[in-house]
C-alpha cells in the first residue's frame, strides 16, 4: 500500500485541488475527502491494488469472450457455389445457391469475369445475375466473392463458352400480342422445339426475345423494362431457315417510346 500526503487547496464544484509536498497538483473528488476538510487541511491518501477483484473481473472478461466465440465465431459461412445457365451468343445467367452465412452478415457480393471484378452492381438479396454483351463463341471464367462480417469467401470457378451463331438452343421466347386472326401458336412452338429452343408463358430473366406483332400487354411491358428484344414471328422463321441467329425483325420501334 502506498500513502501520500497532500495539502488541500481550492475546493470547488465537487472537486478539490490537492498539492503534494514536492509541489505537484492533482484534482480529486471532494466527496471522497473526510468530513470537515477545508482549504489548508492536510490529508493522507493511501492506494492499494485489489488483486483478487482484478482476477475476478479478468475471469469474467474471458468467459464473455469465450461465449461470444461459441455463438458467433466457430461456424464460418459456407463458400458460395455458382453455376452458369441459359447461355446464348452474347449473354448468360450466373446463379448461385442461397448463401449460408450462419451468424455472419453479408456486406458485399462481387462478380469476377476472367479474374477481373465487374463494375456491375449486384443486390445482396439476389441469387443470380444476367451478363450481357459477351463476345460470340468465346470462353469465360466466372466466380463470385462475398465479403461478410466473418471474412471474405470465394466461390468455385465455372467455365462457359458463348454459343456460335448457328447454335439456336439458347433462344428462349415469350409471346406478346398478335394481330387478328392470331398466327398458329402451335406451329411457332413446334418450330422452337425443332430448333432446340424453348418458350415460356411469362417474360422472365431467362427470356431472350419476345415474339409479338403489336405492342401492349404485361409481357410487352416487362420486355421493354428489361431491354429484351421484341421481334416478329418472321424472325424465328428466318433463324430456322438460315440455321443461325438473325438480325432482329423488330416491331415498330415507336412502340418502345411509351
Amino acid at each position: 500500500m502506498t500513502s501520500v500526503q497532500f495539502t488541500v487547496g481550492k475546493l470547488d464544484a465537487g472537486m478539490a485541488i490537492l498539492l503534494t509536498e514536492d509541489h505537484h497538483l492533482i484534482e480529486f473528488p471532494s466527496l471522497l475527502l473526510p468530513k470537515g476538510v477545508t482549504s489548508g487541511s492536510i490529508v493522507n491518501i493511501a492506494v492499494s491494488r485489489n488483486k483478487s477483484e482484478e482476477d475476478k473481473k479478468m475471469k469474467e472478461f474471458w468467459q464473455l469472450q469465450d461465449a461470444i466465440l461459441d455463438k458467433f465465431g466457430i461456424v464460418e459461412p459456407d463458400a458460395p457455389v455458382v453455376r452458369v445457365k441459359n447461355i446464348t451468343q452474347t449473354s448468360l445467367i450466373l446463379e448461385w445457391d442461397p448463401l449460408t452465412l450462419h451468424t455472419a452478415k453479408l456486406r458485399s457480393l462481387d462478380i469476377y469475369k476472367n479474374n477481373v471484378k465487374l463494375a456491375q452492381h449486384v443486390p445482396i438479396d439476389t441469387s443470380f445475375i444476367k451478363l450481357s454483351g459477351l463476345d460470340v463463341d468465346h470462353e469465360f471464367e466466372f466466380y463470385i466473392v462475398i465479403k461478410t462480417t466473418a471474412g471474405e469467401y470465394r466461390s468455385n470457378t465455372v467455365t462457359a463458352r458463348t454459343h456460335k451463331m448457328d447454335n439456336l438452343t439458347g433462344i428462349r421466347v415469350a409471346f406478346g400480342m398478335f394481330e387478328q386472326p392470331e398466327p398458329g401458336m402451335t406451329e411457332l412452338k413446334d418450330l422452337l422445339a425443332k430448333m432446340g429452343a424453348s418458350w415460356t408463358d411469362e417474360v422472365t430473366v431467362e427470356t431472350t426475345h419476345l415474339l409479338a406483332q403489336l405492342p401492349g400487354g404485361s409481357n410487352y411491358e416487362k420486355a421493354v423494362q428489361h431491354s429484351i428484344p421484341i421481334v416478329k414471328p418472321e424472325w424465328l422463321v428466318q433463324c430456322d431457315r438460315n440455321k443461325k441467329i438473325q438480325a432482329s425483325f423488330l416491331i415498330d420501334i415507336a412502340f418502345h417510346r411509351h
